[in-house]
């Protein structure tokens, strides 16, 4: 149980020192903020709070005497993340020289015990063979992915109204996952050597992929108030079919910080053959953003 609460701040606590290309990409500079520093360059650091929920869809290679994959699917919600997060840790930065800007980050999670649920195996040069939910007792999904976003940016529009940047660069995914299962039904390879698929056992497999990306980020002030509205978007594509983000919300500037409720939809879409077949990552998030 300490262990449990002890992994659990430290999310929170590693949480509050990044986000994927969503700390200064959700609270660009909305106007005119503190003056540079004597190198013209400045820096942001946002601390946040993001509570997503995840949704993937995945594909097992199966032993060679079988043939084939089987696919499975698992849905996590913010609080099962928390109570099944083993390791957490995210890290963003951003450092701009006049209409120039860099952002980077990097997100690493480790989760097991979560809930999944085989859809199907299928062999080769075979019909799909759908798996009842009634027949599988239990699977436990272990999920380990890291994440990391590089990109450079320049200022296409900016003004007391806000700005509008153009961004470009490339993302990385990296995922290993294991699925310890007990099905209460046997499943009888196709090639006649008496292999069988079923019973208590594991399945796993890992991968990575590397993306590039475009897109755009800004703020818009809205009207002579201190209320703002931070927006986000990227699209990509190489190592996996797509992959996009969007993000945006309302914001508030204080004299010695940014705060913003917001909204963010992470998306990778892959080919059949790949282990990660679809991730959704979604949720609000509380930021707040600092620069120096």
């Amino acid at each position: 149980m300490l262990n449990r609460i002890a992994m659990t701040a430290a999310f929170v606590g590693l949480t509050a020192g990044g986000v994927i290309s969503t700390a200064q990409a959700q609270q660009p500079n909305a106007f005119p903020r503190q003056e540079t520093s004597p190198s013209g360059w400045t820096f942001n650091l946002a601390p946040y709070l993001w509570m997503p929920s995840i949704n993937a869809d995945l594909n097992f290679t199966l032993p060679p005497a079988l043939g084939g994959t089987v696919s499975a699917t698992s849905s996590v919600g913010f609080g099962d993340l928390v109570s099944h997060l083993n390791f957490g840790a995210m890290v963003a930065a951003d450092a701009r020289y006049d209409r120039f800007s860099i952002l980077t980050d990097f997100i690493y999670m480790n989760v097991s015990g979560t809930a999944a649920q085989f859809k199907s195996l299928n062999f080769f040069g075979n019909a799909p063979v759908s798996i009842s939910g009634s027949a599988q007792a239990s699977q436990s999904l272990s999920l380990k992915t890291q994440i990391w976003t590089q990109s450079g940016g320049y200022s296409l529009l900016q003004g007391d109204w806000g700005n509008l940047d153009a961004i470009a660069g490339f993302r990385y995914m990296g995922v290993n996952a294991r699925i310890n299962y007990s099905l209460g039904v046997t499943v009888v390879g196709p090639r006649g050597n008496g292999a069988t698929f079923g019973g208590v056992g594991s399945v796993s497999g890992s991968g990575g992929i590397w993306n590039g990306i475009g897109g755009f980020r800004g703020s818009l002030r809205l009207g002579d108030s201190a209320f703002f509205v931070p927006y986000y978007f990227d699209i990509g594509a190489g190592g996996s079919n797509l992959t996009w983000q969007v993000a945006s919300g309302l914001g508030y500037k204080t004299p010695w910080v940014d705060l913003a409720l917001t909204y963010r939809y992470l998306s990778f879409q892959q080919g059949s053959s790949s282990v990660l077949q679809h991730l959704w990552i979604k949720g609000p998030m509380i930021t707040a953003n600092f620069e120096f």
